[in-house]
């Protein structure tokens, strides 16, 4: 019964030092793959620059699309002015978090 219980032991060690690297590379982001936590984050950001632009009466929320990559924003779609364009990137930009933004807004 105590063989059976080390090899038991054995295998479990063994498979856990195995695993470990793994999964622990499993989670790493590379040039153009995102880690999970980077993911979130970068949701986060979306998130938070999204409710800033809502919150401004000079935007029209519903024609900006935001994504965020590795927390470079990406503006894009339609505003009816260079300045909405610009206050839409000012936004972002005082986003804590927001490392960079790129401005693909079209002034109709």
């Amino acid at each position: 019964m105590n063989k059976l219980r080390l090899i038991t032991n054995f295998l479990l060690a063994f498979v856990l030092v195995i695993s470990l690297p793994l999964t622990v590379t499993g989670c790493a982001s590379g040039k153009k793959h995102e880690s999970t936590g980077e993911f979130f984050d970068d949701t986060v950001l979306t998130t938070k620059v999204k409710a800033s632009i809502l919150g401004d009466s000079r935007l029209k929320v519903l024609q900006i699309d935001v994504e965020t990559y590795k927390g470079v924003v990406q503006l894009s779609g339609f505003v009816d002015t260079a300045d909405a364009a610009n206050r839409a990137v000012e936004l972002a930009r005082r986003v804590r978090g927001v490392k960079m933004v790129n401005n693909s807004l079209i002034v109709k």
